[in-house]
């Protein structure tokens, strides 16, 4: 067994028994709801259902990133220990959160001279930055070193495809980025914005679709299109969703009929709940490993 720890943040929406089962250490966000402050636990302290029914009722939610004192004590932990880290962090395109490990980095360097410690930017987000983090495990317990699996993270998480979809504006235009009026025609026409995670880690615009049944048609195509070997892709697949689950199902079913020789069954997880903080209710995300994620602009 590797004698190195991997760790992520609590944005990569596995399941707690997920992270245990894989040997990854998990460090947490924080968020609030409406005006009291949780961690982002993997829906330990509040259940998911219980976080997205009092969003729909109109709590209001707020979130924080990690800060460099929380990772001085979590990098510190395994480092007294003995044990080397590879930390692969959240999206610097999404929070500033990497920038603050990097710094804890850094000074945890200069006391530990003899321990390795490495700090990557993902790009990723929710479950696509999982599923990032579960190949890093396979790695590490089929033997690959620290360094050779550090350098293999950077050279392949742009691989990485993430396909999200929402089925409502409501929190669009919650969040400001869709004007009450704009959102009003788009309900009213039945719009579902289609929007991937770009090559800076960024969450893009791509499409807006109408009908429900039409966006999952459409996920599934991207899929199909910048999947690695197309339909002999051979990878996991994960999905995730928040409190949407029969329309995850729906894309589930789908991916695994196109894809016949994939790893195993899709696994569906939920929108955790700083990523949901943001998304709102109703937003379904798919994360497949496919081209370099440059090849989508303008697709």
């Amino acid at each position: 067994m590797s004698n190195y720890i991997i760790s992520c943040c609590s944005t990569a929406d596995l399941s707690k028994e997920h992270f245990e089962s894989r040997n990854v250490q998990c460090i947490f966000f924080t968020f609030e709801l409406d005006g009291k402050s949780y961690p982002d636990d993997l829906g330990q302290s509040i259940p998911f259902d219980q976080f997205y029914q009092a969003m729909e009722a109109g709590a209001s939610t707020k979130t924080s990133q990690i800060n460099m004192e929380d990772y001085l004590h979590f990098f510190e932990g395994f480092l007294s220990a003995g044990q080397d880290v590879l930390h692969i962090d959240f999206s610097s395109g999404l929070s500033g959160s990497v920038n603050s490990a990097r710094l804890a980095a850094d000074m945890l360097r200069e006391k530990y001279p003899g321990r390795k410690l490495f700090v990557i930017d993902s790009l990723a987000a929710s479950s696509g930055y999982g599923l990032l983090v579960d190949k890093a495990a396979d790695l590490r317990d089929e033997g690959m070193d620290i360094d050779t699996l550090a350098q293999w993270v950077e050279d392949n998480k742009l691989r990485l495809h993430h396909w999200f979809f929402s089925t409502t504006l409501k929190y669009y235009i919650r969040g400001g980025r869709v004007s009450k009026t704009a959102g009003i025609v788009g309900g009213i026409l039945g719009i579902c914005p289609l929007l991937h995670v770009d090559e800076a880690g960024k969450l893009i615009p791509m499409e807006k679709i109408r009908t429900k049944k039409k966006v999952k048609e459409a996920i599934l195509s991207k899929m199909q299109k910048f999947a690695d070997g197309g339909q002999d892709y051979c990878e996991k697949v994960y999905i995730s969703n928040s409190y949407c689950l029969e329309d995850a199902t729906d894309v589930a079913k789908a991916v695994e009929a196109a894809f016949p020789k994939m790893k195993g069954k899709v696994l569906i997880n939920s929108i955790g709940t700083v990523i949901g903080s943001h998304a709102g209710p109703g937003t379904v995300a798919l994360f497949f490993w496919g081209t370099p994620r440059g090849s989508v602009e303008g697709a």
